[in-house]
């Protein structure tokens, strides 16, 4: 199994009493420099550039290619709140961006569709992780802003590399699309993960030398599930609303792939409903295999009392300090109490395995 943790809570006491806009990074993802990658592409033209400044960025604001910039690191608040001025992003969607705690969502705006959404994967040390991503879709740019620089599109590059591509013929609003169904898909894998954390937990409960950690591990994983539904159930919204959504970003051809990602969420939630309910019965599972078992204890010991008892009978009376008792003097007592007491023994034995007690 993949190991478990326990997540630290994110702290969102440096934003209270602040007025609503300021940025202000809530997360516990630092970094010392911001990474900056800088994709632009056409059908016959593609360019790589990965810099630190975030100035470097802003001359491929108005050309005529598409052009993705992805932002690694969001708590160098300075760095990012340049690109948003020169973007002329809302304070509310900068203070969102920065809000590693939002929801998934959709805001439209008069240039541009901010997306917030969740990413879903297990790191380098095998440890589940969810990482806030917000996209920000204008008309011939996408910015994605991420926390670290692990993620999901490293197929995407090469298929942006490629110019024999579908993406490379279309606009801003595919790559929007290309990346979040990259997002989505990953949550199949992580789902189905967890489906067999849940199977493996299922053979330990019923298994005859549990493992002392099950208990631990049931309530980990409950913890997770619900982590991975609210990342992922509002998402079924969201992507409702792009497809819906009657803005001039979106192209019409674009719809029909934004229809197929949205299939894709309702088959994920429903996978998601299933192992949380799944996840829940697991520890009703564990208190009847316990109570099981303790009943099965409780009836070796009834047994075994229940056999003592005639016999502590027998050999209490014969234990008894009279004069007057005449089995005490006859010269095979000892033996006849013996017999008697074995052959109590296992007429007892015997039916107790007619009832199936035994």
């Amino acid at each position: 199994m993949k190991k478990l943790h326990k997540t630290k809570r994110k702290s969102h006491k440096k934003t209270i009493g602040k007025a609503p806009g300021t940025a202000g990074y809530v997360g516990d993802k630092n970094r010392e420099v911001t990474d900056i990658e800088i994709y632009e592409y056409s059908k016959d033209h593609f360019e790589v550039i990965k810099t630190n400044d975030v100035e470097d960025s802003f001359k491929f604001k108005t050309t005529d290619q598409i052009t993705w910039i992805n932002i690694n690191g969001l708590n160098l608040t300075d760095e990012i709140s340049k690109l948003g001025n020169f973007y002329d992003l809302h304070p509310l969607v900068m203070e969102d961006i920065l809000n590693t705690d939002h929801r998934p969502k959709v805001d439209e705006y008069k240039d541009y569709l901010f997306i917030v959404l969740k990413m879903l994967y297990f790191n380098k040390e095998q440890q589940f992780t969810v990482e806030h991503i917000s996209l920000i879709v204008g008309k011939n740019y996408v910015l994605t802003f991420q926390e670290s620089e692990e993620d999901l599109f490293d197929p995407l590059r090469a298929r942006l590399d490629n110019p024999e591509s579908r993406i490379r013929t279309f606009g801003a609003d595919y790559l929007a699309f290309a990346l979040m169904d990259t997002i989505v898909d990953n949550y199949f894998a992580v789902v189905e993960d967890f489906g067999d954390k849940i199977e493996t937990l299922e053979d330990q409960l019923f298994d005859e030398n549990p493992i002392e950690s099950t208990p631990q591990d049931i309530q980990a994983l409950k913890r997770e599930v619900l982590r991975i539904r609210r990342s992922v159930f509002p998402l079924r919204e969201v992507i409702s609303r792009i497809e819906k959504i009657e803005n001039p970003i979106i192209e019409e051809r674009t719809r029909d792939y934004f229809r197929d990602v949205y299939d894709h969420i309702i088959q994920i939630n429903e996978n998601i409903e299933i192992y949380r309910d799944m996840v829940w019965g697991l520890m009703d599972m564990y208190m009847t295999t316990v109570s099981n078992k303790m009943n099965n204890i409780m009836k070796v010991l009834t047994i075994i009392a229940t056999i003592f008892i005639p016999l502590t009978f027998i050999a209490g009376i014969y234990g008894m300090n009279f004069d007057h008792m005449p089995e005490l003097h006859y010269q095979y007592s000892y033996y006849i109490l013996w017999g008697v007491m074995i052959l109590v023994f296992l007429a007892m034995l015997y039916y107790f395995r007619r009832k199936g007690w035994l």
